[in-house]
C-alpha cells in the first residue's frame, strides 16, 4: 500500500519544473502540511520537508521517525528532535522561503524562524495545488475505486435503508458504517483544516439550512458545537425529499457525489422539472471537461444560458449561495482548479472535477445533481456513476 517512490519522484520532479517556470530564483520551500507531505512523501507524521531547488529534497521527521521509515519509499528521511536538528545540519540557509501560507498556524512559524534564520515568506499553497490538480494513472485508479463504492452504496444500497420515522442522525450513522464495510476510509478531508465522516445529509428543507460550509447545499447539525450529522428530531416522513451529498474515500482519495430521493410519493411537478434542468446542466459541463478548455470559460458559457426565471436559489438558497459550479477533488473534497470566474488556466487531461449544479425549493429542499468526473478529450467521464437522481422510494 506504499505510494511508489516512481510516483514520488515524478511528483517532486513536476513540482519542481513549475517553481523554476512561475517562481525563477527560488532556493527553498519548506513543507508541514499533512496532505502535501502525504503527497510528496507518502506518509504523514509530524514533520518538515524541505526542497531545495539545487539539492536532494529532505524530509525531517519529529513524531514518529519509525512511522515514517515503516510506511514510506521517500529516500531521504531523517530523524528530528526538534527544528534545532535541522539548524545544526544546514549551516546555510536561504533568506526567503516557500511555506503553505495557508496551512501553518502562526506560532508552528514562528518556531521554525526560531532556529531556521529566514525572514521572508512566500506562499507555495497555489504552486502545490497546480501539481496536485493533475492526477496520475495511480491515483485516477484509486478514485475509480471510491467512485465505485460511491456509487454502489448510494445507488444501490441506499433506497432500501430508507425506512419512515428514522432521524437524521440515524440514518446517518447507519449510511456511514455501511460505507465504511463498503470499503471507505472513513474520513473525508479539506481544505483549511475541514474534515468531515462523510459530508452533508438532510431531509426535505434541511438540506437548505444555511451552513459555514461553501457549499450549495444546507444542514441542520445535532448542535451549535457539532454543526454536522443532522438533527435527531428531524423524522423521515412521506413526501420528504432526502438528500445526500457526500464524499467517499480509498487510500486517501475522494470522489464527491449527491443523489436524492423521493420518499413514499413523488415531488410537486415543479420541483421535478427543476431537478432535471440541473441533471441537463451537470452533462453540459461534463462534456465540455476537455484539455485546454478553461474554467471561467466553461462557468460564464453556463451561466449565461440559464433561463431568468431558473436563476433564483440556483447554487443555493436564500442569501447562501454559492459562486462556482464544480471544484477539483483528489486529497482534498476542495481543490483548485473551481468552475468559476478567476480561473483562467487550461484545463490537462487527468484532472479531476465534482460537479453540483443544484438549486433551493421552498418548503422542499435542494434538488441537483453531483457526480465526479475526469477530463479526458472526449469530455468528462464519470468516476461516480450515471444515476440521474431523484430515486424513487415508494
Amino acid at each position: 500500500m506504499k505510494v511508489p517512490l516512481t510516483e514520488l519522484d515524478d511528483r517532486l520532479k513536476r513540482f519542481r519544473a513549475r517553481m523554476d517556470t512561475v517562481q525563477p530564483g527560488w532556493e527553498m520551500v519548506a513543507i508541514t502540511g499533512k496532505i502535501p507531505l502525504y503527497y510528496f512523501t507518502g506518509t504523514m507524521p509530524d514533520g518538515l520537508l524541505l526542497i531545495p531547488q539545487d539539492g536532494d529534497a529532505v524530509f525531517w521527521v519529529r513524531q514518529s521517525f519509525e512511522q515514517a521509515a515503516r510506511e514510506s519509499l521517500f529516500p531521504n528521511i531523517r530523524r528530528m528532535r526538534s527544528y534545532r536538528d535541522i539548524a545544526e545540519e544546514m549551516r546555510i540557509f536561504p533568506s526567503r522561503v516557500y511555506i503553505e501560507t495557508e496551512q501553518v498556524p502562526v506560532a508552528q512559524l514562528q518556531r521554525i524562524q526560531k532556529y531556521l534564520p529566514f525572514r521572508n515568506v512566500k506562499a507555495v499553497d497555489e504552486h502545490i495545488g497546480a501539481v496536485r490538480a493533475k492526477k496520475s494513472p495511480y491515483e485516477l485508479a484509486l478514485m475509480e475505486r471510491a467512485g465505485e463504492i460511491h456509487r454502489h452504496v448510494l445507488e444501490d444500497l441506499v433506497p432500501g435503508m430508507l425506512t419512515e420515522g428514522i432521524d437524521e442522525v440515524t440514518f446517518t450513522c447507519d449510511l456511514y458504517s455501511v460505507m465504511v464495510k463498503e470499503g471507505h476510509q472513513g474520513i473525508i478531508r479539506f481544505g483549511m483544516f475541514n474534515e468531515m465522516l462523510l459530508g452533508q445529509i438532510g431531509f426535505g428543507t434541511s438540506s437548505i439550512s444555511p451552513t459555514c460550509v461553501d457549499t450549495p447545499g444546507g444542514i441542520s447539525g445535532t448542535h451549535p458545537s457539532v454543526p454536522l450529522m443532522g438533527c435527531r428530531n428531524r423524522l423521515l416522513k412521506k413526501g420528504d425529499l432526502v438528500v445526500i451529498d457526500i464524499g467517499c474515500g480509498y487510500n486517501g482519495y475522494q470522489t464527491d457525489k449527491t443523489v436524492s430521493y423521493m420518499f413514499g410519493k413523488p415531488l410537486p411537478d415543479a420541483a421535478i422539472q427543476e431537478h432535471f434542468r440541473c441533471v441537463e446542466i451537470q452533462d453540459t459541463m461534463a462534456s465540455m471537461l476537455k484539455p485546454g478548455a478553461i474554467p471561467s470559460e466553461i462557468y460564464r458559457t453556463i451561466m449565461a444560458g440559464l433561463e431568468p426565471a431558473f436563476l433564483p436559489n440556483f447554487m443555493g438558497f436564500g442569501d447562501h449561495r454559492v459562486n462556482f459550479l464544480g471544484h477539483g477533488i483528489g486529497l482534498w473534497i476542495d481543490e483548485t482548479p473551481v468552475i468559476a470566474v478567476g480561473f483562467d488556466e487550461p484545463l490537462e487531461e487527468g484532472m479531476v472535477f465534482a460537479l453540483e449544479p443544484k438549486k433551493g425549493i421552498p418548503d422542499i429542499g435542494l434538488v441537483g445533481i453531483e457526480n465526479t468526473f475526469v477530463v479526458t478529450p472526449q469530455g468528462g467521464r464519470s468516476l461516480t456513476g450515471k444515476s440521474k437522481g431523484l430515486v424513487e422510494v415508494f
